[in-house]
């Protein structure tokens, strides 16, 4: 079995490289110390508070209060904008000042992290590899659907002479290969990917 087929069938089924990975939250940094905010009770309860509120992190995707975040991660609003502000100097989430303080998940950190992921886990040529596979995967889309973009497609006409769910699960399936694609392309060209379809690649 070629090296390219074993990273198709193998690697690439155990990890999906536009996840977040769990890594993404590691560093150097130490947690603000919370022992005289919080009772031992209420930082046990559901899992720590640190996971808690990255939990609800990585699901903002437009700027939140410190209170709004502190109810969805069940824990004090001073703890959370402990952490906040924490998470704001690693670089994790955009801060707007204003009254109140808001926060959002910083998307450019997590595209590096995966970014950086790859990187780690892959060779360079398991990464051109798995790229190759995956355009051609997304050229396939393009003369099924007879489109260059998944959001060129309309799904009313898409479900013309398939199922509704059928096309809509297709059409998913296309835009994630899309950003595996632009990840994978950003891990080879090491640098982020700018939202630009990948260019020929030099296998």
């Amino acid at each position: 079995m070629s090296l390219r087929t074993d990273v198709c069938t193998n690697e690439a089924t155990r990890m999906d490289v536009t996840d977040i990975p769990e890594e993404a939250y590691d560093g150097a940094e130490s947690p603000p110390d919370l022992t005289e905010l919080e009772s031992p009770e209420t930082l046990l309860k559901d899992g720590p508070t640190r996971e808690r509120l990255l939990d609800v992190i990585t699901g903002l995707r437009t700027p939140t209060k410190v209170s709004e975040i502190a109810d969805l991660a069940d824990c004090g609003t001073e703890t959370a904008r402990d952490y906040l502000a924490w998470f704001d100097e690693m670089g994790m989430v955009h801060r707007h000042d204003g009254r109140p303080v808001r926060y959002e998940r910083n998307d450019a950190y997590f595209q590096w992290r995966r970014i950086d992921r790859l990187r780690d886990e892959y060779s360079e040529q398991e990464i051109v590899d798995l790229l190759a596979d995956t355009l051609d995967e997304i050229d396939a889309y393009r003369t099924q659907f007879d489109a260059a973009d998944p959001n060129d497609v309309s799904l009313v006409d898409a479900s013309q002479d398939r199922a509704t769910e059928d096309a809509w699960e297709a059409l998913s399936e296309w835009k994630t290969l899309e950003q595996r694609a632009a990840l994978l392309d950003a891990a080879r060209r090491d640098h982020p990917p700018s939202g630009s379809t990948p260019s020929h690649i030099d296998a």
